[in-house]
């Protein structure tokens, strides 16, 4: 692409982005940081991508979202899961009308534009199933009728770590139709004393303004498909991807053995439209090698099937990504 076609990209990128500083401005009225979290979350509001965030309870995941979802004019839902539940609970079902003696169709929190799916794996594997084959055809058949979801369609998930007890883990082909897996971590000391300040009062609601319509979500969309990938950056990212696969191709012998299954080409795709979010997000028209390693980790840890050998050397999918970035030719 031509320096001019940058430019105006780079113009066109910037005159959108006040869109996503009012969201954050709005969210960290609420939020003491956390702020690799919140930009994820816009991330996958500009990406059209679902998000798994995974943390201990506590850290202000709910809270993130039901605030994200607080600032923009439309449909939120927050749906809490327990082992208990059933898929009719969540998509809904076919109620019978005695005065007229047909079945209505009765529709399920599952139709709204955010979705808060909260603990998601404390449900058992028939509700999990039915919100992700929504997430993956946007669509739901209640009886013989089948009914489109809103958009924007947005599914944040929460889990906590499924060492932990009464959890139902998500199967890995599951897991791959998220696009980002987010983990939330603990905030240092400085933080947690403003989160002291700021929440330590028996009953105090901070007030969030709607600063954006789902218009201008689905406007701004064709903006970030618009933001320029070089030819070097794509390739590096298919060789990020293929070295998930086949380390040793990519002189990384340290890795074989260690990697039970790579990443998918859904893995190829949400990494090159992630990155292009992210770049949207930093103001720029294109995507550099940076970005893609800054998103990489949250696209790629719920991709990559680690082999017993690795658990034996308590290495992570987080470590593998880690050296595929350190090792690999950057352009």
């Amino acid at each position: 692409m031509r320096e001019g076609g940058i430019s105006f990209l780079n113009e066109k990128v910037r005159k959108e982005n006040s869109l996503l500083e009012a969201i954050l401005l709005e969210i960290e009225k609420v939020i003491v940081g956390q702020r690799p979290l919140l930009e994820r979350l816009l991330v996958g509001l500009l990406a059209n991508g679902h998000i798994l965030i995974e943390g201990v309870p506590g850290l202000a995941k709910t809270t993130a979202v039901k605030t994200l979802a607080a600032t923009i004019q439309s449909k939120f839902q927050r749906i809490q899961f327990t082992p208990d539940m059933l898929p009719a609970d969540l998509i809904g079902t076919l109620i019978y009308d005695q005065r007229t003696g047909n079945f209505q169709i009765k529709k399920g929190p599952v139709f709204a534009n955010i979705i808060l799916a909260d603990e998601i794996n404390r449900a058992p594997a028939k509700v999990q199933s039915a919100l992700l084959e929504a997430m993956q055809e946007r669509q739901v058949t209640i009886g013989e009728e089948t009914l489109v979801l809103g958009d924007p369609f947005l599914v944040l998930a929460t889990q906590n770590p499924i060492e932990q007890e009464g959890t139902y883990p998500l199967p890995e082909a599951q897991v791959d139709r998220f696009m980002l897996k987010v983990k939330v971590t603990y905030p240092t000391k400085d933080e947690e004393l403003k989160i002291l300040r700021r929440m330590s009062y028996t009953d105090k609601k901070i007030p969030v303004n709607q600063v954006v319509a789902p218009e201008d979500i689905l406007r701004v969309r064709p903006v970030v498909d618009e933001i320029y990938v070089d030819e070097k950056i794509e390739k590096y990212i298919v060789e990020i991807v293929e070295a998930t696969r086949k380390p040793e191709d990519y002189h990384l012998p340290d890795l074989t053995g260690l990697i039970q299954y790579g990443a998918s080409p859904r893995a190829t795709v949400h990494l090159t439209v992630a990155a292009k979010a992210y770049a949207f997000l930093q103001g720029r028209g294109y995507v550099t090698p940076q970005d893609v390693k800054t998103i990489g980790k949250d696209v790629l840890r719920h991709r990559i099937i680690i082999s017993y050998e690795a658990e034996a050397e308590e290495k992570t999918s987080e470590d593998i990504i880690q050296k595929i970035f350190d090792e690999l030719p950057v352009p």
